[in-house]
């Protein structure tokens, strides 16, 4: 089982997403990051991931990989993270064979309804469960 987990910006949610998946998953899943930028890489990788890359197409390439890819919902919105989402990663997340499990952040301009009361704490775990569901044992 392979889990992607794509950032941008500094990779404080991507980093948070690894070590939370690497503490429930261990060796049952590889996690692999991809940054929009060197700095979003090397706090997943300081995480733990144990693979990263950097950059557009190394996202768009390893999203065909990946059985789950995770990360911020705006991943799906072209211009997204100040504009570190180029139109072809939304597109190749959008297509993306495997399951999307995706935060809801409302720094993405994007809000989704229902999600309003939960604290960044709750949306992370909740997200981990849903990658856990999708690990077979």
């Amino acid at each position: 089982m392979r889990i992607l987990v794509i950032d941008g910006q500094g990779g404080g949610l991507g980093a948070q997403l690894v070590t939370r998946l690497k503490n429930r998953l261990g060796d049952q899943a590889q996690i692999w990051a991809v940054g929009t930028n060197s700095m979003a890489t090397t706090s997943m990788l300081k995480a733990g991931a144990d693979r990263a890359a950097t950059g557009d197409n190394a996202a768009c390439y390893n999203v065909l990989l990946a059985d789950v890819v995770m990360g911020p919902i705006g991943l799906l919105c072209a211009n997204a993270l100040m504009g570190e989402v180029s139109p072809a990663l939304a597109a190749a997340v959008s297509a993306a064979p495997g399951r999307r499990i995706l935060i809801p952040m409302s720094s993405c301009s994007i809000l989704v309804a229902g999600t309003a009361g939960q604290r960044m704490e709750e949306l992370l775990q909740d997200a981990v469960e849903l990658a856990a569901k999708e690990v077979k044992p």
